[in-house]
Order: C-alpha cells, then sequence, then structure tokens
C-alpha cells in the first residue's frame, strides 16, 4: 500500500540530485549531492536491493520463524550482514527482527552508495524509514493519517549526528503490523535498523491519547534514541536533539 510522503514533495532548489527506484515491495526516494549519473546510480541501487533480498530469501529459507515472529530471536554470527543488524535491532527493542527490515535496507543501501559514489550529502527513504547522511539541516515531514497534524509537522535535523536514521511507525495507515493506535510514533537513532524497530516497539504501546505522554518519557530512558515523536489525533509530543518545525503550504 502507497502512502504519501511529504518529504517527497518538498521542492529543495538544486541541493539535491532525487530519483525514486523501486523493486518489489522495495519503495526508496534518495537524494544525493552533488549528482550522479542517473542510469548508472538506478542500476547500482536495483542490484544492491536485489542482494540483500537474495541474503534475507536464502537465510529464511529453512527458518521461517525470522519472518514470522513478533519476539526477538538469538543472534547469528553467521548469518548474512543484513540479517545479523535486524536480529540485533530487534533485541535492543524486544521485536520481531522484520520490524527492521526497511530501516536496515535503508542504512545498508546508503552505506554501500556511500562507498561507490562517496556523495556529500545523501538521504535514502525506504517506505517512509530514513537513512541520513548530511551536511546542513533538512526538515523530514511526517505523514501521520487522517490526524490533522499529517503533513503540518516535521523533525528539523541537523548534521552533527551523521550518518543516523529516522523511523515512523502507525497503527492507523501503512501495511505494517503494529498493535498500536498511534497515527505516528517516529523515532531517530544513530543506527537506523533501531530507529525501525524502537518505532514499532513503542507504536504498540499507544493504544489512545492518554498514552502519548508515558511513552514519549519512556524514550527518554533508551541512551541511543535521539528523539521521539508521537502523533495521535491532534496532540502531538516530542523529546530529544531535534526541533519540530510548523510547515507552511
Amino acid at each position: 500500500m502507497y502512502e504519501p510522503r511529504l518529504y517527497r514533495e518538498i521542492p529543495q532548489n538544486d541541493r539535491f540530485f532525487r530519483v525514486e527506484i523501486s523493486y518489489l515491495e522495495t519503495d526508496l526516494w534518495i537524494a544525493c549531492a552533488p549528482a550522479i549519473s542517473e542510469h548508472r546510480f538506478q542500476k547500482f541501487v536495483v542490484n544492491t536491493i536485489i542482494s540483500l533480498r537474495n541474503d534475507i530469501d536464502e537465510y529464511t529459507r529453512n527458518r521461517r520463524v525470522f519472518m514470522d515472529s513478533f519476539s526477538a530471536l538469538a543472534l547469528d554470527s553467521d548469518a548474512p550482514l543484513i540479517v545479523q543488524k535486524m536480529l540485533n535491532a530487534a533485541i535492543q527493542a524486544n521485536v520481531g527482527p522484520m520490524a527492521a527490515v526497511a530501516g536496515s535496507f535503508a542504512e545498508e543501501i546508503g552505506k554501500r552508495i556511500k562507498t561507490e559514489f562517496s556523495p556529500n550529502e545523501l538521504i535514502v527513504e525506504n517506505g517512509g524509514d530514513i537513512y541520513i547522511d548530511i551536511n546542513e539541516p533538512v526538515l523530514i515531514g511526517i505523514y501521520a493519517g487522517d490526524s490533522p497534524l499529517s503533513n503540518k509537522i516535521a523533525l528539523k535535523v541537523t548534521p552533527e549526528y551523521s550518518p543516523f536514521g529516522i523511523c515512523t511507525s502507525s497503527g492507523t495507515i501503512g501495511h505494517s503490523q503494529s498493535f498500536g493506535k498511534a497515527d505516528a510514533v517516529t523515532i531517530a537513532c544513530k543506527d537506523t535498523a533501531e530507529a525501525d524497530a524502537y518505532a514499532t516497539a513503542f507504536g504498540n504501546k499507544v493504544q489512545s491519547v492518554n498514552d502519548i505522554d508515558s511513552v514519549i518519557a519512556e524514550t527518554r530512558s533508551v541512551r541511543s534514541i535521539l528523539s521521539a515523536l508521537v502523533i495521535v489525533d491532534d496532540k502531538i509530543a516530542v523529546q530529544g536533539k531535534f526541533d519540530i518545525q510548523i510547515i507552511e503550504h
């Protein structure tokens, strides 16, 4: 299910070369600077997606529990790197490893782009989960479904923590499994897979607007979380290193 993402629509002058790349369930929006040959870039990214998917498919061929579990599984030092990242993030946040798949893909694709093309700045968004490596601040818009705050709030992220990840979980939109009812729970961490896993974990805990304050308070106890944001209906709470900004349309 495709959900609109505000930062794909914001005009950004000539700062970034931007491209959208889709392959099966993977839906990427990539911004980098300076510009890169689009044909070579697209081919490289698609091949990277295929490689990562093959790693996961091969690993799970006889380990269906990896795909189905809602609980963390044991680490496996023999697993492919992408699988190890997902397993580790799941343990940190106490969720199933697939809760970290989109963030893991975004980060690993971003790192391989950095190695291959050496861009000065890079943003890789995968279905709403984002790997960021920037030199100047950027606004990351928050899509929160039917909430009146949807597409009106952005996190102003700054470069001193680069590279890092920002991931969002929702109990009211999208196809990803959530046991909560938040319109958006957004988590920023140095590790994008962890951000993805924690977004799911804390999203599961929001059952109503009455849970916003307690969930935000709990995110403060996790040292690896840089910032956290929760939206339910017309209520919002935020904590951490990044400020929110109203988006003027």
